[in-house]
């Protein structure tokens, strides 16, 4: 048994028999391919991070562009960590039907669209609306983000960067 059967298990095990919930086959392939994607999430969220720090520490080691440092290591940080999205999502997530047909450029700019749509543009608003406009703290207002950011960007990346196309 590999690691996703097992977290398909514990799942099946929480929603289905210790919440009694009905879930037929189709809900219930539309839900795992969700958590594939919120694990592939979280996987991008450590290694943005991890980049980011990694590339802010050769830069200041290295005397580098010093008053940017930072936003030049977000930007590769974004950049690397969308890349690796992308072939989780395009591997794991989203997978290719045997009639299916994708363009893997296509795929792969309307990812990047999506991802600073959300990350970049959207976050930014919420942000914005939650701090000055209903006061939450600005180190809760991230967290409440992804409760819009995360499920808008699975529906983007399904319904428009993974779209299946037949051949």
């Amino acid at each position: 048994m590999n690691l996703w059967e097992i977290i398909e298990k514990m799942i099946d095990f929480i929603l289905c028999k210790l919440l009694r919930l009905k879930i037929n086959e189709t809900q219930w392939v539309a839900l795992m391919q969700f958590v594939k994607f919120g694990i592939v999430g979280l996987s991008n969220t450590v290694i943005s991070y991890v980049i980011y720090v990694v590339t802010l520490i050769l830069f200041q080691k290295n005397n580098l562009i010093p008053s940017v440092d930072y936003l030049a290591a977000q930007v590769i940080a974004f950049i690397l960590s969308v890349l690796w999205s992308f072939y989780w999502n395009n591997k794991f997530v989203f997978e290719k039907a045997d009639n299916e047909e994708r363009n893997i450029v296509h795929a792969l700019i309307k990812t990047y669209i999506s991802y600073a749509f959300t990350g970049l543009f959207l976050n930014s608003i919420l942000s914005l609306l939650w701090v000055e406009v209903f006061g939450i703290p600005k180190i809760i207002a991230p967290i409440i983000n992804l409760l819009v950011s995360v499920p808008l960007n699975f529906i983007m990346n399904k319904f428009w960067a993974f779209r299946k196309t037949e051949k």
